[in-house]
């Protein structure tokens, strides 16, 4: 009955909609799915493959539109009485598709002639098993009205064909052209119907992805002798570990073995239970051999699903193994050593993105989830802790050693403390790159913002979810900023892994990029991290975020609140020493690496207390009366604070801040050179920039700081001055900017909101309806926005270029660590990019990626 693949067997008719699959047939998985083309594949290496013949996605489509083809051609290539079993075929099988339908052919006589050959209870369930599943399948019939058919396949079998007729008032079919006819009718319009396109475009296929099926001869897994199915793979698909793995069920069909709760055994030998090993030595040691050459051969792990009849192995399909990140880099980095394949291709097998699941903690897939709410996936990893509605809340939980979840409406500045002691933030306004996402992702913390379907209310602190639930302080919640859920109380979490196999592939990819890559560091404990992820330096350092222990605040305070200049002088020359140490440990850390220092950028409103209460307390510090500091806070409020006096704005009107901030630049570069082997050469960023005249008074002012440190110590440095590119005016006139400087830094957060007129703390709300609705292909404070933000990038770099051929470019916002980003900045010509420390080496995979397709030409 069962045919199996013979190599050089004609295709009948020549029809290339509908071919039997040999060694030499013409096919594609672009044209008949990627089953169609592994099948063949193992056709070629010569494996027991049972014989199939392939529908093309042409033929497939004509199907659903009615066209049926010439099925007596299609059966002409089976037996008489063929048993035979349709399959779905997709491009990408991560695509999905209609559930396979086995069995086809049988009936009557089929059951009749069986019963002598494999025993009548055997025959009766294969029999059973196909009447049911058309009719649930194909015929769409109410699966209640099996309920009442008896367990016993041979008793259940008349019931259910009585059920069927009764149902249908037919009979059930019993010529097999008009069963593969119905059957392939179905499978055709399910894959074209409206869910199931919804379903793959989520998974990311187009709309118009094509399907084909594959008709192949059954090998039966029931019957007398060793007869059943399963799987074997020789990897953990979870730590690709190189381990067999998979199940067998005895008298089974297709994937049984996998959902068989207790009867399935082990591949190889294990004292938990019995064994295909030990049940079937032979047929166990040929399919190791079988799936071993697959590995070889076809240069990747694949899981073999095999059916034994008689003790006969035969293979019904070979697909790739599924598998998480940490596999997959194992798996690549793998096959590499082995020299199945080379060190490019180890690295195209693995998509930057998924880096993230290895460098943090995430939901295990295999836990329940209860989905709360969602929100903005700001910040990827996942935590679970105990609700706080306050950073000072947060500090203590952290003191006491548990894990707290810091919920604000939205972050600030003076919340950082609270952020680098909690587990996860959760906020329900603000975007991909509003405050809290991107200290989120600097410093590895799960955080999901935007979460605007829960209502937030800190004065009572709880949190109400759309489903009426309330969640209140020091109550459990999960993050998971991967996917932007918030998931109730204590969910599993995968621990992270960073192994020898990841070290391993992302020195393959250092060996190949052609694009630097720097990190986002603010502290010293962030510079660590970046030193760790390989970055070849700190593309920016918010030197603000130095001003929030508790000790410098007060400072900061004393000093806007001082009348005069000489007064704010004084008090930024007790900042001056605290500063100096931040740089000196910065340098220590990057070790002769580059260090771009930003000067200070935010308004200074924010260093002052909101309240009531916090002004009164500040009144008590400063001896001042409360009137007097309630009117100063007033007065520095702005109503677009993010477009009023800060970055160089800020350093013109108030000097004495970036006086203090260079001269203590100059003196750790100094300190630090004497300790270390290699001269430091810091680098100076002017933030906020979009004015010539603005780089000459605070380079005029930098230079004589920088003189006045060489006078007192006697010792000669160099620095390098640069700009940060954020205004669209900055990036128009860099020809007139890019003389005066040695680099060029475009900040792409703030240069997107300039450009679109965007707040990116407020466009969350609605960019999902713009994305949905195609007004926006895409976030652009995820992705960068390549025709308009880039065309500025682009003019800016040209411009610059042609006055200053040595400028250096790059970007440092959070659009450095986006893989299409970076292929955007290597085209342009930037010398590097610098994303948050977490994101490091997903972009110095990115970068290497695109190296290796620029050497293939793709």
């Amino acid at each position: 009955m069962l045919h199996q693949q013979h190599k050089g067997a004609a295709v009948q008719h020549n029809d290339p909609d509908i071919t039997l699959i040999t060694p030499d047939a013409p096919m594609a998985a672009e044209t008949h799915g990627g089953r169609a083309k592994c099948l063949q594949r193992l056709a070629r290496l010569d494996l027991p493959v049972p014989r199939a013949v392939a529908l093309s996605f042409k033929a497939v489509h004509g199907i659903a539109a009615g066209d049926m083809p010439d099925l007596q051609a299609l059966l002409a290539h089976f037996d008489a009485a063929p048993l035979l079993c349709v399959r779905p075929s997709s491009e990408d099988p991560d695509w999905g598709g209609p559930g396979a339908i086995l069995n086809i052919g049988m009936n009557d006589a089929l059951y009749a002639e069986l019963q002598g050959r494999i025993g009548k209870v055997s025959a009766a369930t294969l029999y059973l098993r196909f009447i049911q599943s058309y009719a649930i399948h194909v015929a769409r019939l109410d699966p209640d009205m099996f309920d009442d058919v008896c367990e016993d396949p041979v008793q259940g079998l008349p019931q259910s064909l009585h059920a069927y007729a009764e149902e249908t008032d037919e009979e059930f079919p019993q010529d097999p052209a008009v069963q593969l006819a119905e059957v392939l009718r179905s499978m055709a319009r399910a894959w074209e119907g409206t869910t199931a396109r919804l379903l793959r475009q989520a998974k990311g296929a187009p709309a118009d992805a094509g399907l084909g099926l594959v008709v192949q001869a059954l090998a039966l897994g029931l019957g007398k002798g060793e007869c059943g199915s399963g799987v074997m793979q020789l990897v953990n698909s979870q730590t690709g570990v190189r381990k067999i793995t998979g199940r067998y069920l005895s008298q089974s069909q297709g994937r049984e073995a996998l959902t068989a709760d207790g009867d399935a055994i082990y591949l190889t030998r294990d004292p938990r239970g019995a064994s295909l090993e030990e049940q079937a030595p032979e047929a166990f040691e040929e399919l190791r051999k079988h799936t071993d050459l697959m590995r070889t051969r076809l240069r990747e792990e694949m899981q073999a699903e095999f059916t034994i009849e008689g003790g006969k192995v035969y293979l019904l399909d070979g697909v790739r193994v599924a598998r998480n990140a940490r596999a997959a880099v194992a798996i690549a980095v793998a096959l590499a050593d082995d020299g199945i394949i080379a060190h490019e291709e180890a690295l195209m097998r693995v998509e930057p993105r998924a880096l993230n699941e290895l460098l943090h903690r995430q939901v295990d897939p295999e836990a329940e989830r209860d989905v709360l709410a969602r929100g903005i996936a700001a910040s990827p990893g996942a935590a679970a802790g105990a609700i706080v509605f306050s950073a000072a809340e947060a500090q203590a939980y952290d003191a006491r050693g548990e894990a707290c979840i810091l919920v604000r409406r939205e972050t600030s500045s003076e919340d950082v403390r609270g952020m680098h002691a909690a587990v996860g933030v959760l906020t329900e306004r603000g975007g991909i790159t509003s405050h809290a996402a991107v200290i989120g992702r600097g410093i590895g913390l799960p955080c999901v913002v935007g979460a605007s379907d829960i209502r937030f209310q800190p004065r009572k602190k709880q949190l109400t979810f759309p489903d009426g639930r309330v969640v209140k302080e020091g109550e459990f919640l999960t993050l998971n900023g991967t996917d932007g859920e918030v998931l109730a109380g204590e969910t599993p979490l995968l621990e992270s892994s960073r192994d020898d196999a990841l070290k391993k592939l992302m020195t393959w990819a250092d060996d190949i990029r052609d694009i630097s890559v720097r990190a986002n560091a603010d502290t010293p404990a962030d510079a660590d991290l970046a030193h760790s992820f390989k970055a070849q330096g700190i593309g920016l350092c918010r030197t603000e975020h130095m001003f929030f222990d508790e000790d410098r605040l007060t400072v900061m305070r004393e000093m806007i609140f001082a009348d005069t200049s000489a007064d704010r002088a004084a008090a930024l020359e007790l900042l001056l020493p605290m500063q100096r140490a931040d740089f000196i440990e910065l340098f220590r850390i990057m070790r002769g690496k580059p260090v771009c220092i930003r000067l200070f950028d935010p308004p200074l409103h924010e260093f002052l207390p909101t309240d009531r209460a916090g002004h009164l307390q500040l009144a008590e510090a400063l001896d001042l009366p409360l009137s007097t500091v309630t009117r100063r806070v007033e007065a520095l409020g702005e109503y677009n604070p993010m477009l009023g006096m800060r970055g160089v704005r800020l350093g013109i009107t108030v000097p004495e801040i970036y006086d203090m901030q260079a001269r203590a630049i100059f003196e750790a570069a100094v300190e630090a050179s004497q300790k270390g082997p290699d001269p430091i050469v810091p680098e100076i960023m002017i933030p906020l920039v979009s004015a010539r005249r603005e780089v000459e008074i605070v380079k005029t002012r930098i230079d004589s700081a920088a003189a006045a440190v060489r006078n007192e110590t006697g010792q000669d440095f160099s620095y390098r001055l640069g700009v940060m590119v954020e205004t669209p005016r900055a990036a128009l006139r860099a020809a007139e900017i890019a003389p005066l400087v040695s680099f060029l830094s475009f900040g792409t957060n703030d240069l997107t909101q300039m450009t679109y007129g965007l707040s990116r703390d407020d466009a969350g709300r609605f960019m999902s309806d713009y994305v949905r609705q195609r007004v926006y292909p895409e976030d652009p404070f995820h992705t960068l926005d390549i025709d308009g933000v880039g065309e500025l990038l682009r003019i800016g770099a040209d411009r610059a270029r042609a006055v200053n051929p040595d400028v250096v470019m790059s970007i440092c916002g959070e659009h450095g660590g986006n893989p299409e980003s970076i292929a955007f900045c290597r085209d342009v010509g930037f010398d590097y990019v610098s994303c948050s420390p977490f994101r490091v080496p997903v972009a110095r995979l990115a970068a290497a990626q695109l190296a290796v397709k620029n050497k293939i030409g793709t």
